[in-house]
């Protein structure tokens, strides 16, 4: 079912990106869309790529019937992406959706005649995947969660629920594209706070022990989570860990905390995969991808975990409770 929001967005999307009269999709074609996609649990995709089908669907674009999703997943490992994207590219599909940074960087590399639609793109200019992001100038365009700023909202958000915090570690992955920008505004934010910020790099799953026992070491009072594939895939065992060293912790939207963090915060996931496929149906309907700005998240989420709040011994203030989209008991 569709929701009235999505309904009354796709009508009037519809209007440019439904196939209709004499611009209509060529009869009897069926479009290829390759995706790029990060962990998929027994190969399937996750529900993160549900509002993603839905909205294509309402659009007119029907798997097995005018459109063929071609997933490849990393399977929680970016390094597979270059090889992922080429074959993409070989089975020349009509368009590319890249789900975050690696993704993107790698399909960018692999082409730059087929169009790229990223959905969880993390500062696009400074990763040098789009000249602006009004006028995007090449084959790739999207929608970006403008990671760089969010970063003292986060931190704002994690001092907040523990007042008493004033040293802070900002665990992130250097190996991905983008990422260091994001560091780099986290520290400052931290400063602005008042926060005394600890950088803790990691490269793989044994680097996230590490991390976290230098942390428990050095008696940190919380961690920032930054995005990227690593943590994704390592969400759960990232909660574990927080929870093992009594860290409270922020993280990326929504499944960080659906793992069993403390909080998350960020732009709301499913209308980055809504937009996405709105720029998907653009494409296949003749628009090009250089002239199609990126798109800025305008809906953000706060979600937090009370059960693992009690766990830690945390009590989480009001103000910050009655502010939140979602809480979970």
């Amino acid at each position: 079912m569709i929701s009235r929001r999505k309904f009354i967005n796709t009508v009037a999307f519809g209007l440019v990106a439904a196939p209709h009269g004499a611009e209509a999709l060529q009869a009897g074609k069926v479009y290829r869309i390759g995706i790029l996609a990060g962990p998929m649990p027994e190969g399937r995709p996750t529900s993160r790529w549900a509002p993603f089908r839905e909205t294509l669907r309402a659009l007119g674009y029907v798997e097995s019937q005018n459109i063929t999703l071609d997933w490849r997943s990393s399977g929680g490992k970016p390094e597979r992406y270059p090889d992922l994207a080429a074959e993409l590219v070989r089975l020349k599909v009509d368009v590319i959706v890249a789900g975050d940074n690696p993704a993107i960087a790698a399909a960018q590399r692999a082409t730059n005649t087929i169009p790229v639609v990223m959905v969880v793109a993390q500062d696009p200019v400074a990763s040098g995947f789009v000249r602006s992001l009004a006028r995007p100038g090449g084959n790739i365009t999207g929608v970006t969660v403008q990671a760089t700023e969010l970063q003292g909202k986060m931190l704002q958000i994690l001092k907040e629920a523990v007042p008493a915090s004033s040293r802070v570690g900002i665990l992130w992955v250097p190996s991905e594209p983008g990422r260091e920008v994001q560091a780099k505004e986290a520290n400052v934010a931290a400063r602005a706070l008042g926060l005394q910020p600890r950088s803790v790099e990691v490269r793989d799953p044994v680097d996230l022990e590490r991390g976290f026992a230098a942390m428990a070491r050095e008696k940190l009072d919380a961690v920032q989570i930054h995005a990227s594939q690593l943590t994704f895939a390592q969400r759960v065992r990232i909660a574990e860990l927080a929870a093992k060293n009594r860290l409270p912790s922020i993280g990326p939207p929504q499944w960080y905390v659906e793992a069993g963090g403390l909080l998350s915060f960020g732009a709301k996931d499913s209308d980055q995969f809504d937009r996405a496929a709105q720029y998907v149906a653009k494409i296949l309907n003749g628009a090009n991808p250089a002239d199609l700005p990126i798109q800025q998240p305008t809906k953000f989420e706060l979600v937090i975990n009370l059960k693992t709040a009690k766990a830690l011994g945390l009590t989480i203030p009001q103000s910050l409770l009655l502010r939140a989209d979602q809480v979970i008991e």
